[in-house]
């Protein structure tokens, strides 16, 4: 049986991807003491993989397809097919940056201020190819982590991912540029596009996983009208689509409405929609939307 070899992101991602997939209706088991989870797709295999080096594999073609950041298939120049972006992280879901900072007191303040300064980096590639367009000479030494730390006395300047910039001022460094924004992306090898059954294994999982992000701040909206009153109502809903009305059995004079929004605003809306004369309000949660 053909199989498509998975890549999902070992470390930081690793908790969010398994239960987004678990959304997407895909079982992940992952053992302690393997690489190598269970899904429970008879034509899928997976593999643990850092999301540093996953787009290098995929590229390879040791991997058919894989999550990574944008900013790692950046890094690595990994000529790999974008899928699909996927904008969640460990916690937040908001897109991360590749940042230049410098103690609060560095009279660094620009990209030209970096000639002949050492700057501390995990992404190395990236940061020479910004240096490079700069037109700045200056030393890049790889971190291998508690980047932070290293101005003023390891390092001038430091480039490092952040996502609200909160350990970076803890650490009283101030940024003074962006070099990437990056979100996470499914990926797939060139080879493996090719191929009608790992192509479309791939779309599919590309649509469901979109489908569930999509779904994460939206709610579902049910409830019952008059049909005297619909029209204030429909007014009234913010919808992703207007609402699928449905009449009621037994009942010419009311109508079930049932909608998607945003869910912040439900709070806002059920008040006013009992005030409008709406009843029999449910409130649901959504696994996926697709568009």
């Amino acid at each position: 049986m053909e199989k498509l070899q998975l890549g999902i992101p070992k470390g930081s991602l690793q908790d969010s991807t398994i239960a987004m997939f678990g959304k997407a209706g895909y079982r992940v088991s992952v053992s302690s003491r393997s690489y190598y989870p269970s899904i429970d797709d008879p034509e899928m295999e997976c593999t643990l993989i850092r999301a540093q080096e996953m787009a290098r594999y995929v590229g390879e073609g040791i991997l058919d397809a894989g999550l990574t950041g944008h900013d790692w298939v950046v890094e690595s120049g990994a000529d790999v097919v974008d899928v699909a972006e996927l904008v969640y992280g460990k916690v937040g879901r908001t897109p991360l940056r590749w940042v230049l900072a410098v103690p609060e007191d560095s009279a660094i303040t620009g990209p030209k201020d970096l000639e002949g300064k050492r700057i501390a980096t995990e992404a190395i590639h990236m940061t020479e190819r910004y240096l490079a367009e700069h037109g700045v000479n200056a030393t890049v030494e790889f971190s291998w982590g508690a980047t932070e730390v290293k101005p003023p006395r390891l390092a001038d300047a430091i480039v490092e991912i952040t996502e609200t910039g909160s350990s970076l001022r803890a650490n009283n460094l101030k940024i003074i540029d962006t070099l990437c924004t990056s979100t996470t992306r499914l990926i797939a090898n060139k080879d493996a596009w090719k191929n009608e059954f790992k192509a479309k294994k791939i779309q599919r999982l590309g649509m469901l996983l979109t489908a569930v992000l999509e779904a994460e701040s939206k709610v579902g909206l049910m409830l019952n009208i008059r049909k005297a009153d619909m029209r204030k109502v429909l007014d009234m809903l913010p919808a992703l689509r207007r609402p699928t009305v449905s009449p009621l059995a037994d009942d010419d004079d009311w109508v079930a409405l049932n909608t998607v929004v945003e869910e912040h605003v439900v709070r806002e809306q059920i008040p006013l929609l009992k005030e409008a004369g709406a009843e029999g309000i449910v409130e649901y949660s959504l696994n996926k939307i697709v568009e």
